[in-house]
């Protein structure tokens, strides 16, 4: 990775309320406290750390407004409200520098379709097909490979990864990010059976991504049965996630990598899913509410509530749980000694 900023240009960019400390020379990478050298930028983004600071060889460090410490030689102190959002924003101008976008048009191998819609801003990979019908909005950038089905829509400065699959009559908000692989609008799992048969139920409904979602690899939301499969403004999804048919996901929710969200549960705003939960369908999960990671979930979760377990419990009784749960062997044994004293040790011997 190669990084080239001017002190200048990274306050610039992080707008610091303080600055301690001086150096010179450009920043020309990025690294942790622990293994920065000289010329590297640092942030102090988890308490934890904050006594790496005073050892680390980084030239410039991101700190919160209530770090205390003194810069050493050479090393500049940049006070910032968040170090981590200041490096993230830091980092998506370094991100514009390293993966350039590619200039406007339609590559020669893509297939565009008569009747579909494709401004003069939009960028077109190898290898693409867009067909008839489809809308894509101003500053649309496909990566090769990617399918637009007919009849969908794309708003404006949204961005396909390579491989993405886009089925028809689905509607992507605007600045909407794939990556490569996910598939927007695959059937719905649904059947009944019908004389000894499983009988397919025709999946006629669409999909709906509010503006800036940002969906992982390999992850999928399906068509719904009818109405819609909707995925609210601002809420981001990890890798190989699988949104089920009438899925209903609010607004600004993080859901991590291998969840599964069975058919008709609703997530309202603000929801966090730790990865590889399971949420069985037709269930509500309120709006602030916390689901820790392996959880299975079987019934509604009110807002703003914490679960852990499977089947999920209130975060902080599994946590007894848990505990409990590991003195059992302990326990046994004790029951055991018990019995044996007061000569009722006759069934059978516990391991």
């Amino acid at each position: 990775m190669k990084v080239s900023f001017t002190q200048a240009e990274i306050t610039a960019i992080v707008q610091p309320t303080k600055v301690a400390g001086s150096a010179s020379g450009s920043i020309t990478g990025i690294a942790s406290l622990g293994s920065a050298a000289p010329g590297d930028l640092s942030f102090l983004g988890n308490p934890r750390y904050k006594t790496s600071v005073a050892s680390s060889r980084a030239t410039v460090v991101l700190v919160p407004p209530d770090y205390d410490g003194t810069p050493g030689p050479g090393q500049v102190h940049l006070f910032v409200d968040n170090p981590s959002v200041a490096l993230a924003r830091l980092c998506a101008r370094l991100e514009q520098q390293l993966w350039p976008k590619p200039l406007p048009g339609v590559h020669p191998s893509a297939v565009v379709a008569p009747g579909a819609r494709v401004p003069a801003s939009a960028t077109i990979g190898p290898m693409c097909v867009v067909e008839a019908g489809a809308d894509l909005g101003e500053r649309v950038h496909l990566q090769a490979g990617v399918f637009v089905g007919r009849g969908t829509v794309i708003g404006e400065d949204s961005w396909l990864m390579a491989g993405a699959v886009v089925c028809a009559d689905c509607t992507l908000g605007r600045r909407v990010r794939l990556h490569p692989g996910v598939v927007i609008g695959a059937d719905g799992f649904g059947y009944e059976h019908v004389a000894g048969r499983l009988e397919k139920v025709p999946q006629v409904g669409t999909v709906v991504i509010g503006d800036d979602v940002e969906i992982g690899a390999n992850s999928t939301v399906d068509r719904s049965r009818f109405e819609r499969t909707s995925v609210g403004e601002g809420t981001k999804i990890d890798n190989l996630v699988q949104l089920g048919h009438n899925v209903v996901v609010g607004r600004h929710c993080l859901i991590c990598a291998q969840v599964g969200i069975a058919g008709s549960t609703t997530l309202g705003d603000y929801v966090v899913v730790g990865g590889q939960c399971g949420l069985a369908g037709h269930i509500t999960i309120g709006s602030g509410a916390m689901i820790a990671a392996k959880s299975g979930v079987k019934d509604d979760i009110a807002p703003k509530t914490s679960v852990w377990g499977s089947p999920s419990l209130p975060l902080l009784l599994e946590q007894k749980i848990v505990i409990l749960r590991n003195r059992l062997p302990d326990l046994f044994k004790r029951v055991d000694a018990l019995e044996r004293e007061l000569g009722a040790g006759s069934g059978p011997k516990r391991a």
